[in-house]
């Protein structure tokens, strides 16, 4: 693993009981709607025999059905367990729809206090003082221990740090052939010590090989919005050259994904996700997989390195 070259002070995550939060996370996107309850279990089952302890979803995943199964196979050890789900990415961050949906989500996980709450998306029509002082009240109401922001401009997670309370852990997308999160985002995590949990480490299946290899079906051939997302021609020329490295060292392209996410200097908590766990299996591998500076180098270059965020680029060289 690299060293950080920046100054990392992130923040670390433990469960009610004070165990450490994972270095990787579950996300149950997939639960209740590709992946039944069967396959729910068996996926829950294989994170917690890898060690993680740190399940994510959402009030809007699947109509609900994520929370309702995710939160059936918490109970028994939930105290042992960071749950975190996500409100308002539709009708707005308002303190009205964003008390709705957490009180939709704590009925549906069977519990009353959730870990992480995230704002899912920036909200451009609410002021972002109304959803910071909603955060507040339920942090002082002990109905959730940790504030989250997901999908959000680095300018705009700053704001909220202002108005506080602060902000412990972001939600970006990050994957090798989406990397934008490198030239502001994980350096302003790191500066503030706000754990990053990035989601698609496999850019929506792309990065697994499968479409390197001719496969049909998938979400990106099946979501429009996956299908723009992962479009362009360079993106499927990184993950066939992925494939074929995958292929020369004996490693599957996803663990090697994966595990290049985690890589990053700054520490990030990948987030996880599969339909079933076979699927799951070669992301999993990641969590045991070690990864060398150099191999993390050689799959650096076959991604697009975002430019810098200053047009000083003599001044950022080396």
């Amino acid at each position: 693993m690299r060293k950080c070259g920046m100054v990392c002070r992130m923040t670390h995550l433990t469960t009610p009981d004070g165990t450490p939060a994972s270095g990787f996370a579950f996300g149950t996107m997939q639960f209740g709607g590709k992946a039944d309850e069967a396959d729910a279990r068996a996926m829950f089952d294989a994170c917690r025999a890898a060690g993680i302890n740190h399940f994510d979803t959402a009030c809007n995943y699947n109509g609900g059905e994520s929370e309702r199964i995710l939160g059936g196979l918490v109970q028994e050890e939930r105290d042992s367990l960071l749950i975190a789900t996500k409100a308002g990415y539709d009708g707005g961050a308002g303190k009205a729809n964003m008390q709705a949906h957490f009180d939709a989500s704590r009925r549906r996980l069977g519990l009353e206090m959730v870990d992480v709450l995230y704002l899912h998306r920036f909200d451009p029509e609410t002021p972002l003082e109304e959803t910071m002082v909603f955060f507040a009240g339920l942090k002082e109401q002990e109905a959730i221990r940790y504030v989250g922001l997901s999908n959000f401009a680095s300018w705009q997670v700053m704001k909220a740090q202002a108005i506080g309370p602060r902000v412990d852990i972001f939600q970006p997308m990050y994957n090798l052939v989406k990397r934008q999160v490198e030239v502001e985002i994980l350096p302003m995590c790191a500066d503030q010590g706000i754990t990053v949990a990035p989601y698609s480490p496999l850019g929506g299946g792309l990065l697994t090989g499968k479409y390197a290899k001719g496969a049909a079906g998938g979400r990106i051939e099946e979501n429009d919005q996956y299908n723009v997302r992962y479009g362009p021609e360079w993106m499927h020329e990184t993950a066939a050259a992925l494939a074929d490295l995958g292929a020369e060292l004996g490693v599957s392209p996803a663990t090697l994904a994966v595990a290049w996410v985690k890589a990053h200097e700054t520490g990030p908590v990948p987030i996880i996700s599969a339909r079933n766990a076979e699927q799951l299996a070669p992301s999993l591998a990641a969590v045991t997989y070690s990864l060398s500076p150099d191999l993390y180098a050689r799959i650096s270059t076959l991604g697009r390195q975002p430019p810098p965020a200053t047009d000083r680029i003599e001044e950022t060289a080396g």
